[in-house]
Protein backbone atom coordinates (compact mmCIF):
# COMPACT_ATOMS: atom_id res chain seq x y z
CA UNK A 1 0.00 0.00 0.00
CA UNK A 2 1.45 3.34 -1.08
CA UNK A 3 1.67 6.35 1.27
CA UNK A 4 -1.11 8.01 -0.74
CA UNK A 5 -3.39 4.98 -0.39
CA UNK A 6 -2.64 4.85 3.34
CA UNK A 7 -3.52 8.52 3.65
CA UNK A 8 -6.77 7.89 1.79
CA UNK A 9 -7.52 4.96 4.09
CA UNK A 10 -7.23 7.20 7.15
CA UNK A 11 -9.54 9.68 5.45
CA UNK A 12 -12.03 6.91 4.60
CA UNK A 13 -12.07 5.74 8.24
CA UNK A 14 -12.78 9.28 9.41
CA UNK A 15 -15.52 9.74 6.79
CA UNK A 16 -17.22 6.51 7.92
CA UNK A 17 -17.04 7.62 11.56
CA UNK A 18 -18.37 11.07 10.66
CA UNK A 19 -21.34 9.66 8.75
CA UNK A 20 -22.09 7.11 11.48
CA UNK A 21 -21.93 9.55 14.40
CA UNK A 22 -23.91 12.34 12.70
CA UNK A 23 -26.54 10.01 11.27
CA UNK A 24 -26.76 8.07 14.55
CA UNK A 25 -27.35 11.23 16.55
CA UNK A 26 -30.04 12.50 14.18
CA UNK A 27 -31.67 9.07 14.02
CA UNK A 28 -31.86 8.91 17.81
CA UNK A 29 -33.23 12.45 17.92
CA UNK A 30 -35.96 11.67 15.37
CA UNK A 31 -36.68 7.99 15.96
CA UNK A 32 -37.56 8.00 19.67
CA UNK A 33 -40.18 10.79 19.46
CA UNK A 34 -41.82 9.03 16.50
CA UNK A 35 -41.85 5.71 18.37
CA UNK A 36 -43.35 7.39 21.44
CA UNK A 37 -45.98 9.05 19.27
CA UNK A 38 -46.93 5.69 17.76
CA UNK A 39 -47.45 3.95 21.09
CA UNK A 40 -49.25 6.76 22.91
CA UNK A 41 -51.63 7.51 20.01
CA UNK A 42 -52.46 3.86 19.34
CA UNK A 43 -55.89 2.55 20.43
CA UNK A 44 -55.68 2.10 24.19
CA UNK A 45 -52.67 4.40 24.44
CA UNK A 46 -52.22 7.42 26.67
CA UNK A 47 -53.44 9.82 23.95
CA UNK A 48 -55.51 7.68 21.56
CA UNK A 49 -55.62 9.11 18.03
CA UNK A 50 -56.13 6.05 15.80
CA UNK A 51 -56.47 7.89 12.49
CA UNK A 52 -53.35 10.01 12.96
CA UNK A 53 -51.52 6.97 14.25
CA UNK A 54 -52.35 5.04 11.08
CA UNK A 55 -51.29 7.94 8.84
CA UNK A 56 -47.89 8.24 10.54
CA UNK A 57 -47.50 4.45 10.44
CA UNK A 58 -48.15 4.36 6.70
CA UNK A 59 -45.63 7.16 6.06
CA UNK A 60 -43.00 5.28 8.05
CA UNK A 61 -43.70 2.07 6.15
CA UNK A 62 -43.40 3.88 2.81
CA UNK A 63 -39.93 5.22 3.64
CA UNK A 64 -38.85 1.85 5.04
CA UNK A 65 -39.86 0.10 1.83
CA UNK A 66 -37.80 2.32 -0.50
CA UNK A 67 -34.32 0.87 -1.22
CA UNK A 68 -31.56 3.17 0.01
CA UNK A 69 -29.89 3.56 -3.37
CA UNK A 70 -33.18 4.81 -4.89
CA UNK A 71 -33.81 7.17 -1.98
CA UNK A 72 -30.25 8.41 -2.30
CA UNK A 73 -30.88 9.58 -5.86
CA UNK A 74 -34.45 10.77 -5.27
CA UNK A 75 -33.35 13.03 -2.40
CA UNK A 76 -30.59 14.79 -4.32
CA UNK A 77 -32.64 18.04 -4.68
CA UNK A 78 -33.51 17.95 -0.96
CA UNK A 79 -29.92 17.24 -0.02
CA UNK A 80 -28.67 20.08 -2.19
CA UNK A 81 -31.20 22.43 -0.58
CA UNK A 82 -30.31 21.43 2.99
CA UNK A 83 -26.51 21.29 2.83
CA UNK A 84 -25.76 23.21 -0.36
CA UNK A 85 -24.37 20.23 -2.27
CA UNK A 86 -25.36 16.73 -3.33
CA UNK A 87 -21.79 15.38 -3.18
CA UNK A 88 -19.63 14.53 -0.19
CA UNK A 89 -19.85 13.11 3.30
CA UNK A 90 -22.16 15.85 4.63
CA UNK A 91 -24.53 15.32 1.70
CA UNK A 92 -24.70 11.57 2.37
CA UNK A 93 -25.88 12.18 5.95
CA UNK A 94 -29.25 13.46 4.70
CA UNK A 95 -30.45 10.31 2.86
CA UNK A 96 -28.79 8.10 5.48
CA UNK A 97 -30.77 9.79 8.24
CA UNK A 98 -34.06 9.73 6.34
CA UNK A 99 -33.53 6.01 5.74
CA UNK A 100 -32.62 5.07 9.30
CA UNK A 101 -35.10 7.19 11.29
CA UNK A 102 -38.14 5.09 10.20
CA UNK A 103 -36.12 1.90 10.69
CA UNK A 104 -35.13 2.81 14.24
CA UNK A 105 -38.58 4.20 15.02
CA UNK A 106 -40.13 0.79 14.37
CA UNK A 107 -37.49 -0.98 16.47
CA UNK A 108 -37.98 1.52 19.29
CA UNK A 109 -41.76 1.14 19.04
CA UNK A 110 -41.43 -2.60 19.69
CA UNK A 111 -39.25 -1.95 22.76
CA UNK A 112 -41.69 0.62 24.12
CA UNK A 113 -44.63 -1.73 23.60
CA UNK A 114 -42.93 -4.39 25.70
CA UNK A 115 -43.13 -2.28 28.87
CA UNK A 116 -45.30 -4.08 31.44
CA UNK A 117 -48.77 -2.60 31.24
CA UNK A 118 -49.23 -3.39 34.93
CA UNK A 119 -46.63 -0.76 35.84
CA UNK A 120 -48.42 1.84 33.75
CA UNK A 121 -51.75 1.00 35.37
CA UNK A 122 -50.14 1.18 38.84
CA UNK A 123 -48.85 4.71 38.17
CA UNK A 124 -52.28 5.71 36.85
CA UNK A 125 -53.90 4.35 40.00
CA UNK A 126 -51.55 6.47 42.12
CA UNK A 127 -52.60 9.58 40.21
CA UNK A 128 -49.56 9.85 38.01
CA UNK A 129 -49.93 12.07 34.96
CA UNK A 130 -49.41 10.82 31.43
CA UNK A 131 -46.16 12.76 31.19
CA UNK A 132 -44.97 11.10 34.39
CA UNK A 133 -45.81 7.68 32.97
CA UNK A 134 -43.79 8.39 29.83
CA UNK A 135 -40.85 9.88 31.72
CA UNK A 136 -40.73 7.61 34.77
CA UNK A 137 -42.04 4.28 33.48
CA UNK A 138 -42.10 3.79 29.72
CA UNK A 139 -38.70 5.22 28.77
CA UNK A 140 -36.67 3.81 31.71
CA UNK A 141 -38.22 0.34 31.39
CA UNK A 142 -37.69 0.26 27.62
CA UNK A 143 -34.12 1.60 27.81
CA UNK A 144 -32.27 -1.76 27.42
CA UNK A 145 -34.34 -2.58 24.32
CA UNK A 146 -33.83 0.91 22.94
CA UNK A 147 -30.06 0.58 23.38
CA UNK A 148 -30.03 -2.80 21.64
CA UNK A 149 -32.16 -1.46 18.79
CA UNK A 150 -29.96 1.60 18.42
CA UNK A 151 -26.88 -0.63 18.30
CA UNK A 152 -28.40 -2.57 15.40
CA UNK A 153 -29.25 0.73 13.69
CA UNK A 154 -25.68 2.03 14.02
CA UNK A 155 -24.39 -1.17 12.42
CA UNK A 156 -26.94 -0.71 9.62
CA UNK A 157 -25.68 2.84 9.07
CA UNK A 158 -22.13 1.59 8.61
CA UNK A 159 -23.37 -0.97 6.09
CA UNK A 160 -25.48 1.32 3.93
CA UNK A 161 -22.94 4.16 4.10
CA UNK A 162 -20.89 2.09 1.64
CA UNK A 163 -23.56 2.72 -0.99
CA UNK A 164 -23.31 6.45 -0.35
CA UNK A 165 -20.03 6.33 -2.26
CA UNK A 166 -22.11 6.67 -5.43
CA UNK A 167 -22.47 10.38 -4.61
CA UNK A 168 -18.84 10.77 -3.67
CA UNK A 169 -19.44 10.43 0.07
CA UNK A 170 -16.25 8.47 0.63
CA UNK A 171 -15.94 6.09 3.55
CA UNK A 172 -14.53 2.58 3.82
CA UNK A 173 -16.97 1.06 1.34
CA UNK A 174 -16.04 3.56 -1.35
CA UNK A 175 -12.35 3.08 -0.55
CA UNK A 176 -12.63 -0.71 -0.89
CA UNK A 177 -14.27 -0.40 -4.29
CA UNK A 178 -11.97 2.31 -5.63
CA UNK A 179 -8.61 1.04 -4.39
CA UNK A 180 -9.38 -2.63 -3.85
CA UNK A 181 -11.92 -3.96 -6.33
CA UNK A 182 -11.25 -1.65 -9.27
CA UNK A 183 -7.46 -1.99 -8.95
CA UNK A 184 -7.56 -5.75 -8.35
CA UNK A 185 -6.03 -5.46 -4.87
CA UNK A 186 -7.48 -8.21 -2.66
CA UNK A 187 -5.08 -7.19 0.12
CA UNK A 188 -6.73 -3.75 0.35
CA UNK A 189 -10.16 -5.35 0.27
CA UNK A 190 -9.07 -7.61 3.12
CA UNK A 191 -7.80 -4.67 5.19
CA UNK A 192 -11.10 -2.83 4.79
CA UNK A 193 -13.10 -5.95 5.70
CA UNK A 194 -11.01 -6.45 8.86
CA UNK A 195 -11.47 -2.79 9.84
CA UNK A 196 -15.25 -3.04 9.36
CA UNK A 197 -15.44 -6.28 11.35
CA UNK A 198 -13.45 -4.74 14.22
CA UNK A 199 -15.55 -1.56 14.15
CA UNK A 200 -18.88 -3.41 14.11
CA UNK A 201 -17.76 -5.90 16.76
CA UNK A 202 -16.71 -3.05 19.05
CA UNK A 203 -20.03 -1.26 18.58
CA UNK A 204 -21.95 -4.47 19.26
CA UNK A 205 -19.92 -5.14 22.43
CA UNK A 206 -20.53 -1.62 23.76
CA UNK A 207 -24.24 -1.85 22.91
CA UNK A 208 -24.62 -5.23 24.63
CA UNK A 209 -22.75 -3.97 27.70
CA UNK A 210 -24.91 -0.86 28.02
CA UNK A 211 -28.11 -2.87 27.51
CA UNK A 212 -27.11 -5.21 30.35
CA UNK A 213 -26.01 -2.27 32.49
CA UNK A 214 -29.40 -0.56 32.29
CA UNK A 215 -31.49 -3.73 32.54
CA UNK A 216 -33.04 -3.68 36.01
CA UNK A 217 -35.40 -6.58 35.45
Amino acid sequence: MSPYQLEQLYLAIWQTIEMTVACGFLTLLGGIPIALFLIITAPGGLYPMPILNKIVGVIINIFRSIPFIILLVALIPVTRYLVGTAIGTEAAIVPLTITTIPYFARIAEVSLKEVDNGLIEAIKAMGGSRKTIIREVILPEALPGLISGFTVTIILIIGISAMAGTIGAGGLGDYAIQYGYQQFRPDIMGIVIVLLVVMISAIQWVGDYLARRFNHR
